[in-house]
């Protein structure tokens, strides 16, 4: 096997895609975050992108958007993740932690630790889901909107109050950037819906991370006045139901798997899990 690093993202997703696309669905994260380096490049100015090959076929890959985590893809064999786990040792690039779906990513950190000498701590564990047809969901009051550049505060206060409640350890100086960048951006291809009620809005939900089929929601976030009152199952419904008709087949979705009350709201929508992915953080 040949592990290697690339510089240009467009080329890495042109010879990942054989690996990535036939499981979209599970790999629609590190298929988002590439796609947005290929097409909105100033969203995340730093980058590293590793692939793992064997008779010139991707059967690993992994992308780090600095600070953040680096990214895990489902591997065509185990035996890809110790080339992999080597690459990206010996790049030098200092990585806090790893997420992917399992069992794969438990058994990455396990190469990983063997040649770096850290710990390692698992510090969530997410549900993964995917949608092609949204359910009925009840009534509630107000209605659905996208969101606007008047709406640029009140979506960086919230987009930021997501974080520091969903997880708290995760940078946020970025915020700000990136909520502008998917407002330029908005349409099918990324920004943010709000529901609202008499003009007043009670809750944010986002899409972006595009993949060749597909989008992601989130993030989804409710104030806690608002809370309990159904807005963000009828936003995310409204939302996820405008996607699949303007071009997008599927629509996909992270949950904590620790909060069950998230998870079975979208199951109630119909979205369906594919996928357990976990969150490692690495010490030492």
């Amino acid at each position: 096997m040949e592990a290697r690093s690339f510089a240009d993202p467009a080329l890495f997703r042109r010879t990942a895609d054989p690996l990535l696309l036939p499981h979209e669905a599970r790999n629609n994260l590190i298929l988002g975050i590439t796609g947005t380096l290929v097409t909105r490049p100033e969203v995340y100015p730093e980058f590293h992108l590793w692939l793992v090959e064997e008779s010139e076929m991707p059967v690993a890959a992994a992308a780090m958007t600095p600070p953040h985590n680096l990214i895990l893809s489902d591997p065509a064999t185990e035996e890809a993740l110790e080339p992999l786990a080597e690459v990206v040792a010996e790049s030098g690039v200092d990585v806090p932690g790893t997420v992917g779906n399992e069992p794969w990513v438990g058994r990455f950190v396990a190469s990983w630790l063997l040649r770096v000498g850290q710990a390692a701590t698992k510090t969530m564990s997410h549900g993964v889901y995917s949608i092609d047809r949204v359910l009925d969901v009840p009534e509630v009051p107000g209605g659905s909107r996208p969101a606007d550049a008047e709406d640029l505060d009140l979506l960086i206060d919230w987009v930021s109050a997501f974080r520091n409640e969903a997880d708290p350890h995760s940078p946020t100086d970025r915020i700000p950037v990136a909520v502008r960048s998917r407002l330029q951006s908005s349409g099918s291809q990324t920004g943010f819906w709000m529901w609202e009620i008499d003009g007043v809005p009670v809750s944010l939900s986002g899409h972006g991370g595009q993949t060749p089929n597909g989008i992601r929601i989130g993030p989804v976030y409710t104030p806690e006045r608002y809370r309990r009152q159904g807005y963000a199952t009828a936003l995310v419904a409204a939302q996820s139901a405008w996607l699949l008709d303007h071009g997008h087949r599927f629509c996909f979705l992270y949950t904590d798997l620790a909060n069950p009350t998230a998870n079975s709201i979208y199951t109630k929508i119909g979205y369906r899990r594919v996928a357990e992915a976990s969150r490692y953080t690495f010490q030492g």
